[in-house]
């Protein structure tokens, strides 16, 4: 009996879209001709989106956007997906060649690992990013069927079943709406965070990563968020977090665009969710 020709691995890369009109071609000219499947999963997109999805033969997809984690989730048990691996890709960001040989070569390789971590690139104003935010972990690509995304309406994680491991190569996020979009958008997190800042987490079916002080960046994050963030003094705590960011960690030597962005991401942003959790708070409580 002949020798059983192994089949090569298959890839299949989706992308949740709302009006990326600005974003989405710089994403899908970096994996198209390269994935085995490309998806677009839209809520309900009012510009152009879906016109420039269409030739470089995408499936897509809408639904109705609750929150990320809900959107990931229906995307993997919704989109027609026949590819045994699967990469999650922002509209807003893209892959270099480097990153994706290296994950061509990763998965023909059959790997232990159900799922790898991703380090990303942040480019604000024209500029790389690179103190007080970078590296910056993310959980993107994994095998099918072996990931769901935790239940958390924003900074949402995937949970990988079995072993994890990293790649080499950056992906970039390269936002191109500029900041008063991104302004806007980062108004919808707050709220979000704001109201995960009053979660229970009381449901007998809720999933979240394990927070770890010694365990992925990511679990480290959610650790110190819980043992340490949520225990300092609101309206306080984002100047510590800002100080930390753009002095401890030399966010200063990246010039204006470091200065820009770690003043509106380390304490504009988390002073604004502060506010709407207090705003909240107060609302619950009754007190006028």
């Amino acid at each position: 009996m002949p020798d059983r020709v192994p089949v090569p691995a298959t890839l299949a890369v989706i992308i949740l879209t709302y009006n990326e009109e600005a974003n989405l071609a710089q994403a899908l000219d970096s994996v198209a001709g390269w994935a085995n499947e490309l998806f677009i999963l839209d809520s309900n997109s009012t510009d152009r989106t879906l016109e420039i999805a269409r030739p470089y033969g995408c499936h897509i997809a809408q639904n109705q956007f609750e929150d990320y984690a809900k959107q990931r989730n229906h995307a993997l048990d919704h989109l027609p997906i026949t590819s045994e691996w699967v990469l999650f890709l922002d509209a807003d960001e893209w892959l270099s060649d480097p990153l994706k040989q290296e994950i061509t070569s990763l998965i023909a390789a059959s790997p232990e690992e159900n799922g790898f971590y991703l380090n990303r690139r942040f480019i604000w104003m024209g500029r790389w990013i690179r103190r007080g935010y970078y590296p910056c972990w993310i959980l993107r690509l994994f095998r099918y069927g072996k990931a769901r995304c935790e239940d958390r309406a924003v900074n949402e994680h995937l949970i990988v079943e079995g072993r994890t491991g990293r790649l080499d190569n950056d992906f970039t996020d390269e936002n191109r709406k500029g900041v008063s979009d991104w302004i806007a958008k980062h108004n919808g997190y707050a709220t979000r965070e704001a109201q995960e800042l009053l979660n229970a987490r009381s449901a007998p079916d809720y999933q979240e990563i394990d927070a770890r002080l010694f365990g992925t960046q990511a679990q480290r994050k959610r650790w110190l968020r819980y043992r340490v963030w949520n225990h300092m003094p609101p309206l306080v705590r984002p100047f510590f977090y800002f100080f930390y960011r753009y002095v401890l960690r030399g966010g200063f030597l990246d010039g204006r665009a470091g200065f820009i962005y770690h003043f509106l991401q380390a304490l504009w942003y988390p002073m604004l969710i502060d506010i709407k959790y207090l705003e909240m708070r107060v609302s619950l409580s009754g007190v006028k």
